[in-house]
């Protein structure tokens, strides 16, 4: 007698019930139940996902190599998970998205587990390696997490969680250059991070400078900003010239106005009250006056400042800045280390 073969929703029935610990609340497992209606099945399964049966197929079968590869498969309460230790996420302002996605899984089910290491000071807890964002969904709706336990140090957290985000490519420019200062303070080495990243050193330390110059504050205060790439947030730190910019700038993000725009505005918010401060500002000219009368002019800006000596004194006034200018640089320097 020839033996049925089972439901792709049976095996996934069948493979989170080899949890190796109990959950919270113990219940007798569920079957799942298919409905009688003709047609429900491809809809509330495969059409509300718009997942194709070789998309479920493989993602079964990535759970079963799972456990064939040795992996433990737990069923945890996600209040007992932690986030990992190298935070790689701002917070998304896409509540609409997430909802989708929520209701999404709850239809569905957790087909693919996230993945956790215990966590280095709790025992009794975990950390998650990636699946932030099924962990808070399933979280939300009240339902335990299915999850693959790895024993990972520090170092190999961090390049898989790294390796994960980049194969889904959803972090933002942004989000890797906090990923990128978040694995630095923890001591990681650059190759490491670049490794964790998939990143050269010229990429990285271009992480490294928006980082340092917004700082964490400023950064959170404008968000993700998924459309933002590397060289509009080049441009931002550009017009950052002194102290005084970044106090304009964190008083125009904390503005209730600029709070409830979605990220990528609060960012071109952001430039553009720091380009009008820049456009506000007229050019100056005066003229340059000696005792021997106007020998040129100067002209002052925003972006530069010009000096024209006309006839006669230009090859005199040329001897006359080489001797001065490094005395003039070194008083510019001060000023700027004073600020």
């Amino acid at each position: 007698m020839t033996k049925k073969r089972k439901s792709i929703v049976s095996s996934f029935g069948d493979f989170t019930s080899q949890s190796t610990e109990p959950v919270a609340h113990n219940e007798p497992a569920k079957k799942p139940e298919l409905s009688k209606q003709a047609g429900r099945v491809g809809a509330g399964i495969i059409g509300a996902t718009k997942r194709s049966l070789t998309d479920l197929r493989e993602e079964r079968d990535q759970l079963l190599a799972s456990v064939k590869d040795g992996e433990i498969v737990l069923t945890l309460d996600p209040n007992l998970i932690d986030p990992s230790p190298f935070t790689d996420r701002l917070p998304d302002d896409d509540r609409d998205g997430f909802e989708e996605f929520k209701t999404l899984l709850a239809e569905e089910g957790q087909i693919v587990p996230i993945t956790v290491r215990r966590h280095p000071d709790d025992g009794n807890r975990y950390q998650i390696v990636y699946g932030h964002r099924r962990c808070r969904a399933l979280s939300e709706l009240g339902q335990n997490a299915k999850a693959i336990l790895r024993d990972y140090s520090d170092r190999e957290l961090a390049v898989a969680q790294g390796i994960e985000n980049a194969s889904r490519q959803d972090l933002s420019w942004i989000e890797k250059a906090v990923f990128a200062a978040t694995m630095e303070k923890a001591g990681l080495k650059a190759k490491d991070i670049r490794s964790a990243l998939s990143v050269d050193d010229a990429q990285l330390s271009k992480f490294r400078t928006v980082f340092n110059t917004l700082g964490q504050e400023l950064i959170e205060l404008i968000g993700r900003a998924p459309k933002i790439g590397r060289p509009r947030w080049l441009d931002l730190i550009g017009l950052l010239k002194n102290k005084s910019d970044h106090a304009k700038l964190r008083k125009t993000l904390s503005s209730d106005k600029v709070l409830s725009l979605s990220s990528d505005d609060r960012f071109m918010s952001a430039i553009a009250s720091l380009s009008a401060e820049t456009t506000d500002r007229p050019a100056k000219q005066k003229p340059m006056v000696k005792p021997f009368g106007e020998v040129g002019e100067v002209k002052f800006s925003e972006r530069e400042v010009r000096i024209s000596i006309r006839g006669s004194h230009a090859s005199s006034f040329s001897t006359f800045m080489e001797s001065e200018i490094d005395g003039l640089l070194k008083r510019f320097k001060q000023t700027i280390d004073d600020e």
